[in-house]
């Protein structure tokens, strides 16, 4: 069983201005996180309209979210399994972290 994670991060970028960062954030992440890792770790992301479906996996786990991008605030909401959720807490404060640095 999953347990969701949600995090909003406030923002004065705009929609279309935070949703370009967002993107290229992801992109950046994504390299960085499978690049010396290959086949162990796998990550995808899809939009539709303002939100961004994110899957990341390995190891039979996979965690999966939602990023809504909004005119002045970002809601993410990630479904962690249930060997993380543990950990909620601290995932939390991580998304909010990296968030703020992808809006930058």
């Amino acid at each position: 069983m999953s347990r969701p994670v949600t995090v909003n991060i406030p923002h004065q970028l705009g929609k279309t201005e935070a949703r370009r960062r967002i993107d290229e954030g992801f992109g950046r992440m994504r390299s960085q996180i499978t690049g010396g890792l290959g086949r162990m770790l796998t990550c995808q992301e899809r939009w539709e309209g303002d939100r961004l479906h994110f899957e990341a996996g390995t190891l039979g786990q996979k965690v999966t979210g939602r990023l809504d991008v909004a005119e002045d605030a970002v809601r993410i909401e990630v479904d962690l399994p249930e060997i993380l959720a543990g950990l909620a807490e601290r995932i939390a404060g991580k998304l909010k972290n990296e968030g703020q640095k992808l809006l930058k």
